[in-house]
C-alpha cells in the first residue's frame, strides 16, 4: 500500500527469509518514504533513526526507470545495484524530483529491483510512480539508532512503538498511531 504524500511508514511481512547480501533492505523490513518531499530525509533522520541529519538514504528504482534517475552506465554489468553498494549520480533533471535521497554531491546510493526477486516489493515501488509520476521511494533498514535490523513481528511492533513512524504495515494488517 503506497499512498500519496504518506508521512513515514514501516513495513515487516513477517517473512524471515529476506536478505540476499551485505546490504539487501527489502520492502520485508524496511523504512519507506516519499523521497519527493525535501524534508523526508530530516523526519526519518530525527523522528525515526534519531541519528545525525547529514545522514542520507537510499532510493529504490525499478530496473526499467533506473536510467531515468541515474547514471545508469554500465547497470547490467554491476550487480552490487541489486544491494546498495554502490552510488552513481542522480541524473541533473531528477535531483529536484527525489531530493530525499539524494546526496549533498548530487549522488545516490541506488537500489536497483527487479520484479523477479521480490515482486511485493516491485510492483509497491510501480503503484507509488502510478499515483505520483516517480517510480522511486526512499528506503531504509527498519531499524532505529545502534539497534539491529528487526527480524521479527514483536521487533516490528516494539520498533515501530519506540520511533515516529506513522505507520506499520504486517503481512495484510496496518498499524497506526493515533493521529496518523
Amino acid at each position: 500500500m503506497v499512498v500519496d504524500h504518506v508521512s513515514i511508514h514501516g513495513s515487516g511481512d513477517g517473512n524471515l527469509d529476506v536478505t540476499y547480501g551485505a546490504r539487501d533492505v527489502t520492502v520485508s523490513w524496511s523504512i519507506l518514504a516519499d523521497p519527493r518531499r525535501p524534508e523526508m530525509k530530516d523526519l526519518v533522520n530525527a523522528k525515526v533513526k534519531f541519528r545525525e541529519p547529514f545522514r542520507p538514504f537510499a532510493p529504490v528504482v525499478p530496473e526499467e526507470d533506473a536510467g531515468t534517475f541515474m547514471d545508469a552506465s554500465g547497470l547490467r554489468d554491476q550487480y552490487p545495484w541489486r544491494f546498495m553498494l554502490a552510488v552513481a549520480p542522480v541524473a541533473d533533471r531528477q535531483r529536484d524530483i527525489i531530493p530525499a535521497t539524494t546526496h549533498v554531491d548530487g549522488t545516490g546510493r541506488f537500489q536497483v529491483i527487479q520484479r523477479q526477486w521480490n515482486p511485493l516489493y516491485y510492483d509497491l515501488v510501480r503503484r507509488f510512480g502510478a499515483a505520483t509520476g516517480v517510480p522511486v521511494l526512499l528506503n531504509t533498514s527498519f531499524n532505529l539508532r545502534g539497534e539491529p535490523i528487526v527480524n521479527s513481528p514483536d521487533d516490528a511492533l516494539a520498533t515501530f512503538r519506540r520511533s515516529g513512524l506513522d505507520m506499520l504495515v504486517m503481512g495484510s494488517h496496518l498499524v497506526s498511531k493515533p493521529g496518523a
